[in-house]
């Protein structure tokens, strides 16, 4: 069973946020800000409180039933057909490109594959439903910001939104993207791998603190904060810390200081 060819809609007047685990408890401020910057744009967002967990770590994991389980609430949670929003790919990828694998055959099958076609990753959403254009106004009060910008391995392969990454950031004014060697490798976090393999999970995260740290940037911006917690934590650990920001965050306070 296979996803049509990608259709982006119309502007809507209504979205789902999925807040996804980790924005929830422990990036909930970017969560917010996504949620404004969304508003902003005339779109009325709704958070249902009963949405949970996609599924991923127990599907990535092989427990198959217990994935499905935890989907079923996201098909309740998500019913009405309005567009969905994720904040991280990883999430994003699931809901979109695995939900129809994992009702397959099942009798949620066909409101798996509904749900799926209107699952977009933030980014994604951003740049090819809703035309986000940043304030240009010739303001010359902006702070200028060096960003080395991460993709993670979800959003860049499976749902290949690297480009809307990177395009979002570029339009800001004041910003400057500044690449990290070796940009297109994992940063070791890869959910339930840096568990199940810690030493190489830590020695890939090494690797990638050690690109980030070199490029000089003022802060690291991904729009998966399994990332950002896993880059961040190590360059902590080496006692050269780095702000790190969810794009959502990026994005929502270059427009309150354009006064949008």
């Amino acid at each position: 069973m296979s996803l049509p060819d990608r259709i982006y809609p119309s502007r809507p007047e209504q979205v789902y946020l999925v807040g996804t685990c980790l924005v929830d408890s422990f990036y909930p401020d970017a969560g917010m800000d996504a949620i404004h910057l969304l508003q902003s744009c005339g779109v009325q967002v709704i958070f249902p409180q009963d949405q949970s967990c996609c599924g991923q770590p127990a599907w990535n994991s092989g427990y198959e039933d217990e994935a499905r389980a935890v989907a079923r609430t996201q098909l309740e949670a998500f019913a009405a057909d309005i567009p969905v929003v994720v904040m991280m790919g990883s999430c994003a990828g699931m809901m979109h490109l695995e939900y129809p694998r994992v009702f397959a055959g099942q009798p949620e099958e066909k409101r798996a594959l509904a749900l799926a076609a209107r699952t977009y990753e933030f980014s994604e959403f951003m740049v090819n439903v809703l035309n986000y254009q940043p304030m240009k106004d010739g303001k010359t009060s902006y702070q200028p910001l060096r960003v080395a910008l991460h993709t993670s391995c979800s959003a860049r392969r499976g749902m290949q939104v690297a480009a809307e990454h990177k395009a979002l950031v570029e339009s800001l004014p004041g910003v400057q993207v500044v690449e990290p060697a070796r940009v297109t490798e994992c940063c070791g976090f890869g959910g339930t791998f840096s568990v199940k393999q810690g030493d190489i999970s830590a020695a890939m995260a090494a690797d990638k603190a050690d690109a980030m740290a070199a490029t000089g940037a003022d802060c690291i911006v991904s729009a998966d904060c399994g990332c950002l917690m896993n880059i961040g934590g190590t360059l902590e650990k080496q006692g050269r810390p780095m702000a790190t920001k969810h794009l959502a965050t990026l994005l929502w306070e270059s427009a309150v200081e354009a006064g949008k």
